[in-house]
């Protein structure tokens, strides 16, 4: 799952790695007080005239100030200011000497610009949505830049887990526990889903009424759905495999009045949750999309989840936009993850609509149905499973 991403940032580690490994210390380090150059063969050969020459030169005062490299770490500890002199949040040659003599490596700007305009264009490629990929690279940046690592680390390391703080701070907004949400609510919970044509709400649905019945909760299916011809059989089909009750109305019936009359059943019969199908819709249609209000409005339903294809990529992220700020949604399920390679839609729903990603449809059989743990998604990603 979500493939061709791990790749690109597998490829983005790797620039990193390439762009540090020769990295040098400036030649003003290897100069003397007095401007003149001593080679690394000299000071080796000759240790005691080197130090008797540059006690000599500079005399007790700044003889004193030459810290030896255990003194640079401690400087380093310490702290030390972040410019240069001018402003510049460029790391000094001071700092670069400092990190140097303690067998440490400073990123700098440099060292990532390319790497990082790499990585951009490998996002935007994976249907990652434009603001969600400035965001991860302004996180990795900040992480990076500047950043002293001691040598005895891999810059591969390093990297890792800017990436990890950069896809975690996108992937995880507003993520809440749907399971304990769930047993702490009043009964009967009431879901609504709503989403466009064919990105598999009614499968969904039967996959959750599964997923809850694993976990010990009763359902109800009601459908909604009285727009499109079929729609009861479809969602009759999976009620029979499963052994759930259905309510549904004749097509052009009112849905509210639908899933309203599945409230009052489960009620009646200590039934947990309600799962309430509704018709396809793109967010522009107006009749449909007072449909959605009318049922918020009858049923008032406890959450009202978002439902696209995760291969849909940058679509369903427009889509999940749209129908927030039409309809409010509490969260969203990604249709088709097994079989995306790009992620793209994983990526960014969350960040772009505030709301979470709670599930991910895996396969076509009533148990693929996936928790949504986006810890979990950026081990994967990053290669740390």
């Amino acid at each position: 799952m979500f493939d061709g991403l791990k790749d690109k940032l597998s490829s983005f580690r790797e620039d990193v790695e390439e762009s540090t490994e020769d990295e040098e210390v400036p030649e003003s380090e290897d100069t003397t007080a007095d401007g003149s150059e001593q080679s690394a063969s000299d000071s080796a050969a000759n240790p005691t005239e080197s130090s008797t020459a540059a006690d000599a030169e500079t005399g007790p005062a700044q003889a004193a100030d030459a810290t030896s490299a255990g003194d640079a770490a401690d400087a380093s500890e310490a702290g030390s200011p972040d410019d240069g002199g001018d402003g510049s949040t460029e790391p000094s040659t001071f700092q670069r000497a400092k990190a140097f003599a303690t067998g440490r490596i400073i990123i700098e700007e440099e060292d990532l610009e390319q790497p990082l305009w790499d990585l951009e264009m490998a996002l935007l490629e994976s249907d990652v949505e434009m603001s969600v990929a400035e965001r991860i690279l302004e996180t990795v940046r900040e992480t990076m830049l500047g950043e002293s690592r001691k040598q005895v680390e891999t810059t591969g390391e390093l990297v890792e887990r800017a990436l990890h703080d950069a896809l975690l701070d996108v992937i995880a907004v507003g993520q809440f526990d749907f399971e304990e949400r769930v047993a702490e609510a009043e009964k009967p919970l009431t879901i609504v889903f709503t989403g466009v044509n064919g990105v598999g709400k009614t499968t969904t649905i039967a996959k959750l009424s599964e997923w809850l019945e694993a976990r010990g909760y009763s359902s109800v299916l009601a459908n909604g759905d009285t727009y499109r011809a079929g729609a009861n059989e479809q969602i009759a089909e999976h009620a029979e495999r499963l052994d759930r009750e259905l309510i549904a109305h004749d097509q052009g019936g009112d849905p509210a009045a639908v899933i309203y009359d599945g409230v009052e059943y489960a009620e009646a019969n200590d039934i947990d949750v309600v799962l309430g199908d509704t018709a396809g819709r793109l967010h522009t249609s107006d009749d449909l999309m007072a449909q959605l209000e009318k049922i918020d409005r009858v049923v008032d339903p406890d959450m009202t989840l978002f439902v696209d294809e995760a291969v849909a990529g940058q679509d369903a992220v427009n889509r999940a936009k749209e129908f927030n700020e039409a309809a409010e949604i509490d969260g969203a399920v990604l249709t088709k993850a097994d079989a995306d390679s790009s992620g793209g839609a994983a990526i960014s729903v969350a960040y772009v609509t505030g709301k979470p990603i709670l599930f991910l449809g895996t396969g076509q059989g009533y148990d693929d149905l996936t928790r949504f743990d986006p810890e979990a998604l950026v081990d994967s990603l990053l290669g740390e499973e």
